[in-house]
Order: C-alpha cells, then structure tokens, then sequence
C-alpha cells in the first residue's frame, strides 16, 4: 500500500460521487459535495417545496447546532461565530467596522487573493494605508512582515495558506507574528479559506482576533456558506456594518423598535439565513469532524500532504517545476508548477477535456488535491503532460 492509499482515503472515496468519473484537483477553487450534503440540501429542498416554513424551526435548532460544531473546529465560543456568504464579507465586517483614525494603515501580504486586499484598500478614503509585503518566490519573510509593521499600524491581515504557492505557515509561526503584533498593540485577521477542514486550527491558543473562511474549498460545503469568528473581547470594537432585523437581541420582537444589538458575532446575521448552504455546510462539517478534523488533529491533513509530496515528486519527473514550498512544514494541498516550453493554458483544456479538473493561476497550473484523491488520479494527470511533451 503506496502512502496516498490509506483507510482514509478509501473512506472519504466512497462519500465523494465525484471521485467515480473525475479527477478533481481543484479544491482550491470550487470543491465538489460530499454525499451527505447532497443529502441534506435535497433534503431541506423537498421540505421547502412541500412544506414551506412550517419546518424552519427545526432548520434554525440545526442551525444553531452547527455555529457550535464551527466553534469547537476552531477552539472559539459559539458566540464568537457568525455565518458568512463568503470571506469578503468577514474581512469587510473588520474593515468596515475598525476605528480607523486618518494616517493608520494595516499591513497585508504583496501576494493575498483579492478578497483580502481590496477591502483594506478600500479604505483609502478614509485616510488609512495598505501597506504590502513583497513575497519573493511565494515564500514570505517573518521578519519582514513584522518589521514593515509601525507605530500607526492597527492591523495585521495574512491568509494561513496562500492560494498561489500553497505555503502555510506553522502554528509556531501564527504564534509568534500574532504574539508580537500584539505586543505592539497590533490586531491580526486571518484568512483561513485554504486550510480550514484540512489543517488543525486553535483560535484561542494562538490568540487569532478575527478569522473569516467560506465553505466551498477544502471543507467541501456549498458556495455561499462560511464562517466569521470574532473574538469576545472585540465585539464592541468593531461597529456592526450590514446590520438587519435578525442583528438585535430580540430579532422576533417587531413591535418594538429598539437598537439593541445582540451580544455575540451573530450580530452579523443581519437577515433571513442562506438555509440550503448553513445546512449544507453543516452536513460537510459534521463529515470531516467523524473523520477526526479537530482544532487539534486532522488525519486528512497528513493524507493530503502525502499527496502532495507524491505529486510534486511525479510532477518534476516529467519536466515540471515546482513553485512555492518544498518542505512538508510549510506545504499544503496546493502545488503550483509550471512546465517550460508547454502553453499552459492549452494544457489546462487538454486536462479538463480528458476530465481532469485543475486551475490555471498566476501563469501557472495548480492542483489542490483532496484525501479521496487516487494515485489514478495522479497517474490521468501524468499521462496528458507527457503526451503534450511528445
């Protein structure tokens, strides 16, 4: 048995219907559903199309179920938990809200994913400054990210994983930016979206401020359907932004118009609930926590890093080269590499015409592979790279 063929992957194939015809590699974009939360949207579609909302009571207990499944993932309170559209929306609700005052300014990385960029530069109306980290080679500098901090910096905003290299910093790592950057008085926001449901996550050891990730990557949910942790002690910090009927304490209380907004993130939820995908998100968290996903362990994860070793081992033998970390401490499930004298982008259709499923990002191919994927999964990948070498 080869280290991709584990219990685990064998598994989680028999829960992916995808698995029987494609060879998925594209979790870092869109990930297909898992069974049981085909099972629970199906499930919650029939009701609402023969039943209305007589059953929404019993989909908002399950609700509430699942923010406190969230919370335990990632170590926090359930009243640290807000459900999201998307992980703009959690970076918004932090750059929206924060007390800025004129002249302070919030350091980024110079390679984030739009969605943790834009919204800081956003704020340049305000007075406030973004200021980048060049990353050489998708390889940040410790060092440097904490030395471009300054007295009028408020914020520090990193993703865990990087969607392009696929670096991941260490808990080690998170631990000494964010111990640092708080003893300098500076707050830390993290995007979690491509490690979250695969990498052991603790919000409250690491001391995390502000977390936002969507659902529809690795944790394998629908689209539109994520969570937002706001740490307890900052939640009369931030002012409440896309504020509604349901961010009061008494959201059923429509008689009685008072701003009195609720005590926990759920403040965010400021109208009628995304049902299907919270459900459906809730189905694929359920999945991954009985596969033994936890704050403090993740199984899946040391499959998917067997993956990818395996891959990037097979990749170079057939001429590609890799780009982004090439030690398993800093690796994730994304590899992007880029093969000389091959036209990419024609490559890319030759994969998904033979029904294999990749991006093409920043000029190069990017696999992001998950536990259920096969070394015949693999091998399909292979056989088109070298027939377009030939």
């Amino acid at each position: 048995m080869n280290s991709i063929d584990s219990p685990v992957n064998r598994h989680m194939r028999k829960l992916m219907p995808v698995s029987n015809s494609l060879a998925y590699f594209d979790h870092a974009a869109v990930a297909p559903l898992p069974q049981p939360t085909h099972q629970a949207i199906s499930q919650w579609l029939d009701e609402a199309t023969t039943q209305g909302d007589l059953c929404w009571p019993r989909w908002a207990k399950r609700v509430e179920a699942i923010r406190r499944s969230a919370a335990k993932l990632i170590g926090a309170d359930s009243d640290e938990i807000a459900f999201v559209p998307n992980t703009s929306a959690g970076v918004n609700y932090v750059a929206e809200g924060f007390p800025w005052v004129a002249g302070d300014n919030i350091v980024t990385l110079g390679n984030e994913f739009p969605a943790n960029l834009y919204p800081w530069m956003n704020l340049k109306t305000r007075g406030v400054e973004t200021l980048t980290v060049p990353v050489n080679h998708g390889i940040p500098n410790l060092q440097r990210i904490l030395d471009t901090c300054n007295d009028r910096t408020k914020l520090l905003s990193i993703s865990w994983v990087s969607f392009s290299s696929g670096y991941r910093f260490t808990t080690r790592e998170l631990e000494t930016i964010i111990q640092q950057a708080h003893d300098r008085g500076i707050l830390v926001m993290l995007d979690a979206i491509q490690g979250l449901g695969v990498f052991p996550l603790n919000v409250e050891s690491l001391g995390i401020d502000f977390m936002a990730a969507d659902g529809h990557k690795w944790m394998l949910g629908p689209e539109g359907a994520g969570i937002f942790y706001l740490r307890k002690e900052h939640l009369n910090l931030l002012r409440p932004v896309m504020v509604g009927w349901h961010s009061v304490a008494n959201p059923f209380d429509f008689s009685n118009i008072h701003w009195e907004p609720r005590l926990q993130a759920a403040r965010y939820e400021g109208g009628t609930q995304n049902m299907a995908g919270v459900l459906g998100y809730g189905a694929s968290l359920e999945m991954l926590q009985q596969l033994g996903v936890s704050k403090d362990n993740s199984p899946i994860a040391e499959q998917i890093l067997s993956f990818t070793r395996a891959a990037q081992q097979q990749l170079i033998a057939v001429g590609a080269e890799i780009f982004g970390p090439s030690d398993s401490e800093h690796q994730s499930g994304i590899t992007s590499f880029a093969i000389p004298g091959i036209d990419l982008g024609l490559l890319r259709q030759q994969c998904l015409d033979a029904g294999i499923i990749l991006s093409h990002r920043d000029g190069r191919l990017r696999i992001s592979p998950h536990a259920y994927n096969k070394q015949d999964d693999l091998d399909r990948l292979l056989t088109v790279i070298e027939r377009a070498r030939a």
